[in-house]
Parts: C-alpha cells; structure tokens; sequence
C-alpha cells in the first residue's frame, strides 16, 4: 500500500545518495554475508500514519526468517537489520541508505508504501541490492517506462488488477452500473484505481455519473458527498486509505447515502470500523489478497503457525511480509550465494512457490501472479464474498 507524496523531493535526494554509494561497495557482500550470518533489511513505516501496515509486513517477514533459521540457508542463519522510516518517502531513502552503507545488508524486503518504496529504489538499483516490496501496489514500483527494473520485485497484486478486480465485480456480482467516484487528488495510488476502475466499468457497459475528489488529512467530505449524492448513484467508488475511507463512509451514512461503498486493499484495517462505526459499513466491499476464510489449504497452515507464534491474528500485511520472506529465503538458497545479481536472477526464476496464499510464481514484470478477494464489512466483521482471478 502505496502513498507516493513527496516522492519527487525524496527520490532525488535517494539518486544523489545512490550515485556516491555505488562507487564504495567494494566489501558489502563479505560485511553481509559474513561467518555464519547473513544480513537482510527490513525497511518499514514502524511509526506514523501508516505503522499498522509496516508493523504488520515486519511481523510475518520475521516469522518467515525464524522458520528458515530452523534449518540455516545454505549452512548460514538470517539476520534480520529492522529499521523505522516514519511513514515518509523521505525518512525511506534515509532508512534504507543506512541498511546499505552502515548495515551492509544483501537485500531489502519493505517498506510498505509505494511512496517509501520508490523513495527508496535508486539506492538498491545503483548498489545491485534486490529489493521486495510486500505491500506495494504502484505499477511503476517494478517497470519504468516500459523497461524492468532488474533488482524490484513485489509480493502483492498491483493497482490496475485490483481496480478491474472491484469494477468487474461491481458489473458481474452487484449489478450496478451509474457508479461515482471519490478519490484522493494527492494520491498517484487513488488516482490510478479510480482511473482503472471507470475505464474497467465503461467497458463492461457502466457509468461514471459523477467524480469528486479529496485531500490526504481531510476530515470533512459531507460537500462532496452531498455532490454525489444528488446524481443517484448505484455505489460510490472510493479508492483510498483508512484514515479519510472511515471517515468518508462515516459522513456518508449521515446525509443519507445508503448504497453500496466500494474500495482497495488501502481500506485494510480494523480502525476503518472503530472510526466508520459498524452499522455504517453495511453494503461496503474492499478488494483483499487475504482472508481467513479462505480455504485453501496453505492459507490455513499459515494462520495457524501465525498464531501459535504471535498469538493473534493475522492480516493480509503480516501475509505479505511472510511471503516476501519466503521469497527471498528460497531465492538465497537456489542461487547458493548472496551477490545481488545471482540472487536478483534467482528471484526472477521464483516459480510455483509455496507461500502463504497458494503458489507463487513472478511474471516477466516481477510481479506475482495470483487471484484477489472481495471483502465485505458486514457488522464490522470482514467476510469473504468472492475470489476473483482475470
């Protein structure tokens, strides 16, 4: 999940980092790759707005790294360098220079935001560290301009997949078609679904009957949804995060919209209920990679092991730092060393991989293929309605 505000300020200063710390790698991969150790980073939105996501990712990433200690990769343990980037594209690119420079790491799993992600991706690309990112959406994370970065992979669906997901699903399943739309202007990730999502309807014979839009750290919408609601829509498209998405449904519930509230993977939290109110969440979808009620049966195992470690639950971002884990383990041990480009290659060849959601295997975009869930938030409580695979 995927802010990308001030990623231009932070991205250049990351570039200028990169171009002087690529010329004094010499030593990084025997600082890392050390004795009996091998260093990897985890790059995450530990405080700020979005520290449910990275504290989430960090836990299943660790879960996976213990289980791969059990036996050792290739002879050696892994050690897992955490380090905190606030929740700001800039405090990425500062987050992730030190795993580089200071901590020496092989590779870099986080942060959880294609925001701090891409703050962070010139300084992995110019030293040849592979880099996952486990949450991050944003089709740009993995290929620019047309041209695969060769050290990016994600452990998670991206944008344009789920918005076709939810407006296939609002054509095929809700059979809605005059739907509006309220996104946030600030947002490469709303825009982006928003976009996808209404040239997804159209095709499928809707309408977009109205658009409004928003502001990160807005609280009050109720001028925008009083727009919205005078043009009679059969749903309202809300491509967003947690913190403006409650409040959102909230507000509308108050004037009188009652029908149907669709959204992203952005709406995953359960602070979306405690702020929205349960009652209002009545006829709300969200598009999810996990659900607990997913039967299969590696999706079963995982929560189990889950919740014998942490006693919790888990949620769809401990599953993607869990599967970024994996990912990255198995990668080390098939390409039986820790230079970036035979472990980068070694990632790219990830086929069949048993993970925490089935079987995963990178397409030639570095981008996992894999189906999307629809949630609904009946009462509050997250049900699984629908498995969606285009």
């Amino acid at each position: 999940m995927k802010k990308w505000k001030k990623v231009a300020t932070a991205a250049l200063a990351a570039m200028v980092f990169a171009s002087v710390l690529s010329g004094c790698g010499g030593d990084k991969k025997k600082a890392a790759d050390n004795g009996n150790t091998i260093k990897v980073g985890a790059s995450f939105e530990l405080t700020g707005n979005v520290a449910n996501y990275g504290k989430a990712i960090l836990s299943g990433f660790k879960m996976a790294a213990d289980e791969a200690n059990k036996t050792g990769i290739n002879g050696k343990k892994i050690e897992v360098i955490e380090s905190d980037n606030k929740s700001e594209p800039s405090e990425s690119g500062n987050s992730i220079t030190k795993l580089v420079t200071q901590n020496k790491v092989v590779a870099i799993v986080g942060p959880a935001t294609s925001g701090c992600v891409a703050a962070g991706t010139p300084i992995t690309a110019s030293n040849k560290i592979p880099h996952i990112a486990p949450s991050a959406t944003a089709p740009g994370i993995t290929v620019e301009n047309g041209k695969v970065r060769d050290f990016m992979f994600r452990a998670c669906f991206i944008d344009p997949f789920q918005g076709q997901v939810m407006a296939t699903f609002a054509n095929n399943t809700l059979k809605v078609k005059n739907i509006a739309i309220l996104f946030d202007s600030s947002s490469d990730y709303s825009k982006g679904l928003a976009e996808v999502f209404q040239k997804t309807l159209e095709g499928h014979g809707g309408k977009i009957v109205a658009k409004e839009a928003f502001l990160a750290k807005d609280v009050d919408f109720k001028a925008s949804l009083t727009k919205l609601k005078a043009t009679n829509p059969d749903a309202i498209y809300v491509p967003g995060y947690y913190e403006e998405v409650s409040k959102i449904i909230k507000q509308a519930r108050e004037i009188g919209i009652n029908v149907p509230m669709l959204g992203c993977d952005g709406w995953e939290s359960p602070k979306l209920a405690e702020i929205a109110g349960k009652d209002a969440l009545k006829g709300c979808y969200y598009v999810s990679a996990f659900s607990a009620q997913d039967k299969d049966p590696s999706v079963q195992k995982f929560i189990a092991d889950y919740k014998a470690k942490y006693n919790a639950e888990p949620d769809i971002f401990a599953m993607q730092g869990y599967n970024a884990g994996l990912v990255l383990f198995d990668a080390i041990k098939r390409a039986g060393d820790t230079d970036g480009t035979k472990l980068a290659k070694a990632i790219a060849e990830t086929k069949d991989l048993p993970v925490a959601s089935g079987k995963l295997t990178f397409d030639a975009n570095h981008n996992p293929i894999m189906p999307a869930l629809i949630i609904s938030l009946e009462g509050g409580i997250p049900n699984l309605v629908e498995k969606i695979s285009l």
